[in-house]
């Protein structure tokens, strides 16, 4: 009979970059609205603006061909094009419904990921990781249910079901970055994501006639700045899941509608009613939990004779 698999404790700077990641990655809503483009126009302003910065990193001693041999990788063009299809599908979720609910919805991802990982990567989690990961869910959920008619843009139906299929693009992005980091590094996948990215959503933006460019000087500044968050925030959370399981770092990015939410309050006015600042509360408490879950290592089981 064998025995258990033994989790390693997580790495602590991995975490803390991962949170920070996801905390930059929540304001990426706020630039998006502010960058008043179409909702597929403004995912290629994006990745356009993310670019230099990408280019600027491979040119690196060795980070060059690292960034080559990943883009000849077909796993990076099946990243790649998870990574568009999320952005498209969220940024007309965020068309269409409020920045709560866009960004909690789309964070649904935890639930696809952990069943994944469990069944088929073999990352089994431990109960009380499940239990941290429910909660946060919970809360998530809670976020989006008891924001509708309040303050801001008005949630629709529309808007929430493009986003809740944001979250299939978003796991399987997860999941396929948490694989190709083991082969290169992070600046590599960045990249690799972004160069396909650019062409596939600049063809669908012509297509459903979007505006292309913002009509003002803080339309650019507003795309320019989602660039940057994309580099760090996107560039973060890469570089963690290549210390991190990918249940673990699925749950702790929750912290990003919270933060979403809290800038949607305060920039947009869509004012948090008590009942979602308490789930907001119950999302966090979840992703504490689910960190000090992982932090236990599991012992192995006796094997039987």
């Amino acid at each position: 009979m064998t025995s258990a698999p033994i989790a390693k404790a997580p790495d602590s700077r991995a975490l803390l970059v991962l949170i920070l990641g996801a905390c930059t990655i929540g304001w990426s809503p706020i630039f998006v609205r502010l960058g008043h483009t179409g909702p597929a126009a403004t995912g290629f302003w994006r990745l356009a603006f993310a670019l230099p910065w990408l280019l600027l990193a491979v040119g690196r001693p060795g980070a060059s061909s690292d960034a080559l041999a990943a883009l000849k990788t077909p796993m990076i063009w099946l990243c790649a094009a998870f990574f568009a299809a999320d952005l498209g599908f969220w940024h007309y979720g965020l068309h269409f419904t409020s920045v709560a609910n866009a960004t909690v919805l789309s964070n649904l991802t935890p639930i696809i990921v952990t069943t994944f990982a469990w069944l088929v990567l073999k990352e089994r989690p431990l109960p009380i990781f499940l239990l941290g990961m429910a909660i946060a869910v919970l809360g998530a959920v809670g976020m989006a249910v008891f924001k509708a008619g309040v303050g801001g843009r008005a949630p629709s139906y529309l808007g929430d079901m493009l986003s809740v299929m944001t979250a299939v693009w978003y796991a399987g992005y997860f999941l396929v970055v948490r694989q190709v980091r083991a082969r290169f590094s992070t600046t590599a996948v960045m990249l690799g994501t972004t160069l396909p990215g650019l062409p596939i959503l600049l063809l669908v933006a012509v297509l459903l006639h979007e505006p292309l460019t913002p009509a003002s000087t803080g339309g650019w500044l507003a795309l320019a700045a989602l660039g940057l968050t994309h580099v760090i925030g996107q560039s973060s959370i890469a570089w963690a899941l290549g210390r991190l399981s990918t249940a673990l770092a699925a749950v702790v990015v929750l912290v990003q509608p919270v933060v979403a939410a809290l800038l949607g309050w305060l920039i947009f006015g869509e004012a948090m009613t008590p009942l979602q600042a308490a789930a907001a509360a119950l999302a966090l408490a979840g992703v504490a939990i689910a960190q000090l879950a992982a932090r236990k290592p599991r012992l192995p089981t006796a094997q039987a004779a």
